[in-house]
């Protein structure tokens, strides 16, 4: 039988390495975490929860709530709205209200 002892300089080396696995998975887990809770809320609405839907109405995509009849633009969207030439702005206007449900 061999009384082997592992020197400290083996003993700290294999804690930093374990340190180091948990401090790698422990990000892995958080960045786990954080992808999960984004899908969570990818394409709800920020007033009430509801599922928005997404409509193009001369060629701006806005996202509607259907329950609470909230809308929403992405970035840049509002730009595009501004582009619009001002004489299809009332058209477009009477498009975009046309399209809230309830309407």
């Amino acid at each position: 039988m061999s009384d082997f002892n592992p020197s400290r300089n083996e003993d700290e080396y294999f804690l930093l390495q374990d340190q180091e696995l948990i401090k790698a998975q422990r990000a892995k887990l958080d960045a786990e975490r954080q992808a999960a809770e984004r899908r969570k809320h990818f394409m709800k609405c920020p007033k009430c929860g509801a599922d928005l839907k997404e409509t193009e109405l001369k060629q701006v995509k806005v996202d509607i709530c259907p329950d609470c009849k909230g809308l929403w633009l992405d970035a840049g969207e509002l730009e595009l709205i501004g582009k619009v030439k001002e004489s299809a702005m009332a058209g477009f206007l009477r498009d975009l209200l046309k399209g809230l449900p309830g309407s």
